[in-house]
């Protein structure tokens, strides 16, 4: 593919990588969406807790925003294949603008009630459950195939600081003027990012997939998914991590309150934390994936992230619990990184977006499961007990998945 990046492109072949101008744009629009997304992330829960003064109004529009990675991620992976990403995605980025107009149309009428904000909420997650498998199509055409590894560091570099500090700071700092100008800000995220996403170039859909019927692609997805080694491996430890991890951050807040004495602002500092480990884990993934290839990187960035959360829930300071949530960043940022490339890079062509619906459901969708499980198992024993249950799940999966990761890398075995 030497030919085909930015500094050897032909008229026929256009240009890939990560320094192209079309793949600039892509990840401009990113950075938008995913600022606008950061401020939600703070205010929708902030005013529903606000608004009502009730937990259990608080836990039910979680749940619907949730929900939809279970119910939603594999019929939409399905759609994704079978249509152009690029239509797919601006769709996704438009509905979700109307449906954020919709919410500050009833939030300024005052119709604004907590059955509303968990439809909006549980539609407006199910949207995103089409845009991210677009967008990870997009990106593996236009970075292609030389510079996934560098596509996805970027990726989740601007995901780690939009999510963790300027959209939750900037959140902080417009639902204190106005709760409706904090989602007027996320819906024109949506529409700035649609018409950035609207210059790429319109890939086709896979020929393959748009001849078989869309119930047909919603089972073919857990079968690629499950029935190719190398891809079955990297979803059972993302499947054990995002359990673990949904479990620690759940009871985090409420063991460092309680447990370590930590005041509100202490306890921000440990989200900051593990936002700057992160961001330092996903710039030296590719580095360190260059240097030892991505497989004992990735089980290093396991036992890391495993290793923090059993020393929060081991050591009961300050000092250990900003220790391990750096500790659990770092190893999330090589995770992350090395992980999507290498499922990018063994999923089998015209198949990204049923792979990666499966792979999101089994990540994302099992994290009620991870936050029942752990107020169950506190609620039996101390606050310490579930932490530390899942840094050492974390650490024993990864060690008994090591030697399958070493030999089904993409180098390794052709999907």
């Amino acid at each position: 593919m030497a030919d085909a990046r930015a500094d050897g492109a032909t008229e026929g072949n256009p240009p890939v990588g990560v320094r192209t101008p079309r793949f600039r744009r892509l990840w401009w629009s990113w950075t938008i969406s995913l600022c606008g997304d950061g401020v939600r992330f703070l205010a929708l829960p902030l005013y529903v807790a606000l608004r009502s003064r009730d937990p259990l109004a608080t836990s039910a529009v979680a749940f619907a925003e949730t929900l939809p990675w279970l119910l939603g991620a594999l019929p939409a992976g399905a759609v994704v294949d079978r249509s152009p990403p690029r239509t797919v995605l601006v769709a996704a980025h438009g509905v979700r603008a109307v449906l954020t107009a919709v919410l500050v149309t009833a939030m300024a009428a005052g119709a604004d009630s907590v059955a509303l904000l968990c439809v909006f909420a549980f539609l407006l997650t199910l949207a995103e459950t089409f845009a991210d498998p677009a967008s990870q199509v997009m990106m593996v055409h236009l970075a292609g195939p030389d510079d996934l590894q560098e596509a996805n560091s970027r990726f989740y570099a601007v995901n780690t600081v939009a999510m963790t500090v300027i959209g939750p700071l900037a959140g902080g700092l417009v639902i204190a003027v106005n709760p409706v100008l904090a989602f007027t800000v996320d819906g024109l995220s949506f529409v700035a990012a649609a018409l950035l996403v609207a210059t790429l170039p319109a890939f086709p859909a896979d020929a393959g997939a748009t001849g078989t019927r869309l119930v047909a692609g919603v089972g073919e997805s857990i079968r690629l998914l499950l029935g190719h080694p190398g891809l079955r491996t990297l979803a059972t430890m993302v499947m054990v991590a995002g359990v673990a991890s949904t479990a620690f951050d759940t009871l985090l807040p409420l063991y460092a309150v309680d447990s370590l004495g930590m005041g509100p602002r202490t306890v921000g500092s440990l989200v900051m934390a593990f936002g700057v480990a992160t961001l330092a884990g996903t710039w030296l993934a590719p580095r360190l994936a260059r240097r030892v290839s991505d497989g004992p990187v990735m089980i290093t960035g396991m036992v890391v992230s495993g290793g923090g959360i059993t020393l929060v829930g081991l050591v009961g300071t300050v000092a250990a619990a900003w220790t391990g949530v750096a500790m659990m960043g770092a190893g999330v940022g090589l995770w992350n990184v090395l992980s999507a490339t290498r499922r990018q890079r063994l999923t089998p062509p015209g198949a990204m977006g049923r792979v990666s619906g499966a792979y999101r459901m089994m990540a994302w969708g099992l994290m009620p499961v991870g936050s029942g499980l752990a107020g169950v198992l506190a609620a039996a024993t101390t606050l310490r007990v579930p932490i530390l249950v899942a840094g050492l799940a974390t650490i024993l999966t990864i060690a008994l998945l090591a030697v399958p990761l070493l030999r089904t890398g993409p180098a390794r075995e052709t999907p």
